[in-house]
Formats: structure tokens, sequence, C-alpha cells
């Protein structure tokens, strides 16, 4: 009960001050962040939480289920066809760049790791996270399309990851002992497989009612909305009681969901907003507490420099590469580059490889992962409404052909976090 009351007033607390904060370069993340480090440095005695509570792992889990739910309702299939140039070349070339980048620096720099352990530590980072900038996909002054490309990359790239991570980290598993070599392969195709397919079931069987029982006039109010949460629950629960990955699953759902139940879209995002901000910020408390204050004292200097190459050469030179030929300026091209922000997904996905893997390796990859996110959070929240406004006036004098200017259909935003 003492956990549940400090939170309750850090919460608190930092709603008191919001909207000064809101003023301000420092986010929602970053603050919840720092008072968990430092609940973990100096109340460890009235905040009890470890890495392997069961309350840790379903607070982060619920947390993500929503989250990767809402990011695939909140793509709309049909628009981004005609608006898919950018979002396309960052998931199609600078995501698996950044992932092999990653790989071969961590392979470099941490002698003790097979290259798959080191793809892993790519992995795990790769998904970006635009909540934890959000003063750059929310200024109006900013162009829709360099705003949309962020906005749709950080939508689809967590979903797009966690097969990756699956089958990394199984393949992980079998080079450290935890599991045997043979069955590898069945264990990430049932995770796909039964992920997709119970994900696509639900979402287009759920939304399909849904939407027949709205317009025959059967659901009021807010249970449209506690319906959609439940086709995001079953298809996460129902995935995973059968050996299938639940997070591909709520993903697969949110996607199917969107493409049968458009109308019903708004209606999931504007129920889910507070929640997924209170989870959310409940979510980085207890990572500064459980997970970063612990290994504040574990900084060597290969993760140092890893960190700071992953969230710049790692990120930055594969969005570079995917960006060229755009017709977008050089600045622009560095901006979208440097806002890769590592969040929500990054945490789960570091949280499964300490259930998953021992030893050495796994607190390598634990510690790297972690410190990373440290990083980013303050990092990028800092950085997110100064550069935003740099960039938003240089493109206020560009001509009306710049590529940045070409018009695109925007879609809804992550609004937590500013």
């Amino acid at each position: 009960m003492t956990e549940l009351v400090i939170v309750a007033l850090v919460v608190f607390a930092f709603a008191m001050v919001s909207r000064k904060l809101a003023l301000s370069p420092v986010t929602a993340p970053m603050v919840f962040t720092a008072a968990g480090i430092l609940l973990g440095i100096v109340g460890a005695q009235w905040f009890q939480l470890d890495l392997k509570s069961e309350v840790v792992s379903i607070l982060v889990e619920a947390t993500l289920v929503l989250v990767l739910f809402t990011d695939a309702v909140r793509i709309d299939l049909r628009a981004l066809r005609t608006q898919i140039f950018l979002p396309l070349r960052l998931l199609g070339i600078g995501l698996p760049l950044t992932i092999v980048l990653g790989a071969v620096a961590a392979w470099a720099l941490f002698g003790e790791l097979t290259f798959m352990e080191a793809a892993l530590i790519a992995a795990i980072l790769a998904p970006t996270d635009a909540a934890l900038g959000q003063a750059v996909v929310s200024d109006k002054r900013l162009p829709v399309r360099i705003r949309q490309a962020l906005n749709v990359e950080s939508g689809l790239n967590d979903g797009i990851m966690v097969p990756v991570v699956t089958v990394f980290l199984a393949i992980a598993a079998t080079e450290t002992g935890a599991a045997s070599g043979e069955s590898w392969g069945l264990f990430a195709a049932q995770q796909i497989g039964f992920g997709i397919l119970f994900g696509g079931l639900v979402g287009v069987v759920g939304g399909w009612l849904l939407s027949r029982a709205a317009r025959a006039g059967w659901v009021d109010g807010i249970y449209r909305q506690l319906a959609t949460i439940a086709i995001a629950v079953t298809a996460y629960a129902s995935a995973g009681a059968l050996g299938g990955n639940g997070f591909i699953a709520a993903f697969v759902a949110g996607l199917a969901f969107s493409a049968v139940a458009r109308d019903h879209c708004e209606d999931v995002q504007d129920f889910t907003e507070d929640e997924g901000e209170l989870l959310s910020s409940i979510t980085f408390l207890v990572f500064g507490a459980v997970l970063a204050a612990p290994i504040l004292t574990s900084l060597t200097w290969q993760i140092a420099l890893y960190v700071v190459l992953s969230l710049t050469v790692v990120r930055m030179v594969p969005v570079l590469l995917a960006l060229a030929w755009s017709g977008t300026r050089f600045e622009t091209r560095l901006f979208i580059g440097w806002f890769g922000p590592r969040g929500l997904a990054s945490i789960l996905f570091a949280l499964l490889v300490f259930d998953e893997l021992s030893g050495s390796v796994a607190d390598t990859v634990f510690s790297v992962a972690v410190w990373t996110i440290l990083v980013s959070v303050f990092a990028h929240g800092a950085t997110a409404s100064p550069w935003t406004s740099r960039l938003a006036h240089r493109l206020s004098s560009a001509p009306a052909s710049a590529a940045e200017l070409k018009h695109v259909q925007e879609m809804p935003a992550r609004r937590r976090f500013r």
C-alpha cells in the first residue's frame, strides 16, 4: 500500500505544476523518471518493488498493450497509402540499417557478446516513442509532412519490432543455454504466427460486431469505448494463452479494427488518452525506481560510448541514408534522425531480456538498454521544443515547392506527455 500512496502523491504533485512545466523544456517522462530514481536511491525502504515483482510486469505489459493497440488504430491504412513516402523510407530502409549498425557497434564494444546478442541490443533500442518528444509532433508551426513522418514511424515501428525482438531473443536464449537449440525456430514461428492470427481475427470480428451493434442502436455511451479496449485485451490474452505473442496480437488487432471499424477509432483515441497518460507516467516512475536506480553504478566506458552512438550515429546515419534524394533539407533529415527517442517498447523489451536470459550476457544487454532509455528520456525531452522552434522558423521562409511543405493528410498524434 505504501507504493500506491507514493505513486498517487507523485502524480498529484506533478498535476499541480503541469501547466507551468508545459511552457518549459521539462517533460512529464523526465519528471517521473527523476522521481523514480530518487525513490530508488533514498526511498527504497518505502518503495519496495523490484524487477521480479509481478506488479512491474503487469504495469509495463498493460501500458504497452494499450500503446500498441491505439497506435495501430491511429493509422488509417487507406489514407496512409497517399502519404507513405517518408515513413516507408524510415521503416523500410532506416529501421533495418539501424539494427545492423547498432548490432555492429555492440559487437565491437562488448567482446563477450555473440553477434546475435549484439543484434538483440540493437533491436531492443530500435523502436522510437514520439510521445517522449511530444513538442515535435504537436507543434503546428512544423510542417505536417515532418510531424506525420515521425508520427507514423513511431506508431508502426514498435509493433514491427515485437516479432524481431522475439526471434532474436529466442536465438540468444539458445546460445546462452536458456532454451534448447532445436526449439527456438518453432517457438518464434508459434509466437509470431499465433500473434498475427488471433490479432487479426479478434480485431476484424470485434470491429465488425461493434459496428453492427452501434448502427442498430444497441451500444451507448462509454461502452463503445470499453468494447474497443476489450478487443485489445482479448487479442493479447487469447494469443498468449495459446502460445502466441500477445503484443503482436494487440498491434495486429488495432490495424484490423482500424480497417473495419474506422468510425469508432476516434472514440478509442479519446478514451485511451487519459488512461494512457496515467499508465505511461507510472511506468516511467517505476522505470526510474526499479530499472534505472539500481544500475547507476554499473556505467562503464563501453556502455557510455554505446549510448552516445545509439542515440546519434546508429539512428541518424540510417535516417540520413533513408531520406537521401527525398528533396528535404539536410537539417530536416538531421532533425528526423535525432528525434528517435527510446521509450515504453524498449522498457518492456529490456524486461523480457531480464526474464528470459541469465548471466553476464543478460546483465550487459539489460544495462545497455536501460542506460540508453534513461539518457534518451532527458536528452530528447530537453531538446524537443528548442530545435522544433528553430526548424519551424527556418522552414517558415521556405518556398511553397519545398519538399517539407508538400501537403499530406494529418493523422491523429499521440497526445500523451504534452
